[in-house]
């Protein structure tokens, strides 16, 4: 394969996709030919600072490369940990390019204004002599099991509840609702109230919620959710930034509650079930929603937005509707990715369907051993394992618990098995360093709204 003059062999190719061009490989292979330093740090408006030291090329005949490996280098920090403001160290060429690249009209002006919106400070790319040191500021939370306590969980498809004493639950239920179609913030105020009041109804008395939704969450408050894409900016403002808050208190009064990102809840899942610390959580649903928790068991305040991370190089892939970018992993962990290759597998979908009906289309053809379906499930293993060796260099991570609709069934064995497979045969140095693994069907499906009880510490 070849991307901007830089060469590197793929071995395994999901065979719905065989163009698949992991971002790992083309790294590698440009930082193998690379030998001027750069570095790079991200700052977060809560004093976090990430910080990267790489290598580009810095030769005319690579400004291309050197420019595509800057921007994607940049986007997976951003999405990554978060943060408003970008240093660059080492090449002013290096600043020019992502100073042009992230701006007002550049082509990643989606992540510019995003992450202004985010973290309420204008974004900046500054060039200096020296990025800041690192700073990095992890939180113990979840895994709190004592008192009478409800756990939340907000999807795109669906909300799950569950009613928790002394860590078993009592009671759980999934209702569907359609909070991405909705403009009103208040169809979704009342579905998070009707759902915490169905919860405390089987309860003596509520002493903690806890949260697990899908979006970014600073200090309980939401900054930024699919979930209300329909909500106008002034109502966003106005009734959403603090729905949870609200509605919790508005509910139960002053009880302990946190809100967080549904990734990070599903990351002290596993944690939880395993026993272990050192774990992703990916769950792959309406969207692909990824957690962490490090080594020492603790949540670390980054936006782990892998869905807007890139995973693929190909030029010519499907663009994300939001973000507006290409190869980003929205498009291949999730019932999108689903979608997408159905086509290609021969298998038409209805377009009178919604997404999450043509999910269960597939599945059930999937359960009945239809070799078709098997392929579309084949494939996204592929992206998976290439896609897990990639995380590994970001995370580190020991663990990836795998969650989620499009994980359920035969399906989610599929893709766990050709990740395995991609894995050992691709990447056989991160043997043993690296262990993806399945919750029981169970636990997949109400889990998280147990582990989300799990994270208000009482008094």
């Amino acid at each position: 394969m070849n991307r901007f003059g830089i060469k590197f062999d793929v071995k395994n190719r999901p065979p719905l996709d065989p163009d698949f061009m992991p971002i790992v490989k083309f790294n590698r292979a440009f930082l193998a030919g690379a030998s001027q330093p750069v570095s790079l740090a991200v700052e977060r408006s809560d004093g976090q600072i990430a910080v990267c030291h790489t290598k580009i090329f810095g030769t005319p005949e690579r400004t291309q490369a050197d420019c595509y490996y800057l921007n994607r280098l940049v986007k997976t920090m951003l999405w990554m940990k978060g943060g408003f403001r970008v240093y660059v160290a080492g090449s002013s060429f290096a600043w020019s390019c992502l100073h042009d690249t992230y701006a007002k009209g550049g082509e990643q002006e989606f992540d510019f204004n995003y992450m202004s919106d985010v973290f309420e400070h204008p974004f900046e790319v500054v060039e200096t002599d020296k990025v800041p040191d690192p700073v990095y500021n992890p939180k113990k939370m979840g895994g709190h099991l004592n008192g009478c306590r409800i756990g939340f969980v907000a999807g795109g498809s669906d909300r799950k509840v569950s009613a928790v004493i002394d860590g078993e639950s009592v009671y759980s239920e999934e209702v569907v609702w359609f909070p991405k179609m909705n403009a009103d913030p208040d169809y979704h105020y009342k579905g998070i109230v009707e759902a915490l009041r169905s919860a405390a109804s089987h309860l003596p008395r509520v002493e903690a919620v806890g949260v697990s939704s899908a979006g970014v969450y600073i200090n309980n408050r939401t900054m930024s959710a699919s979930l209300f894409l329909q909500v106008p900016p002034d109502l966003f403002e106005t009734k959403v930034k603090d729905i949870y808050i609200r509605a919790i208190t508005d509910t139960f009064g002053d009880v302990p509650f946190e809100v967080l990102n549904d990734g990070d809840v599903s990351a002290i899942a596993g944690a939880m079930s395993l026993g272990e610390p050192n774990v992703l959580g990916i769950a792959m649903g309406t969207s692909e929603a990824v957690g962490f928790v490090d080594d020492r068991g603790r949540v670390t305040g980054w936006l782990n937005e892998l869905a807007f991370v890139p995973v693929d190089c190909q030029p010519d892939t499907l663009r994300d509707e939001w973000s507006g970018d290409i190869g980003c992993g929205s498009k291949y962990f999730s019932q999108d990715a689903v979608i997408k290759l159905a086509p290609r597998a021969g298998i038409d979908l209805e377009e009178s369907l919604s997404p999450a009906e043509k999910l269960k289309v597939v599945q059930a053809r999937m359960e009945a051993g239809d070799p078709a379906a098997a392929e579309i499930y084949a494939s996204i293993g592929v992206y998976l394992g290439h896609s897990l060796a990639y995380y590994f260099g970001l995370y580190g991570c020991r663990h990836v618990l795998l969650l989620g609709r499009v994980m359920s069934g035969r399906g989610g064995d599929l893709i766990l098995a050709e990740a395995r497979r991609v894995l050992a045969d691709e990447y056989p140095e991160l043997s043993g360093r690296i262990t993806p693994s399945l919750p029981d069907e169970k636990f997949r499906r109400v889990g998280q709204s147990a582990a989300a009880a799990s994270l208000p510490e009482l008094a």
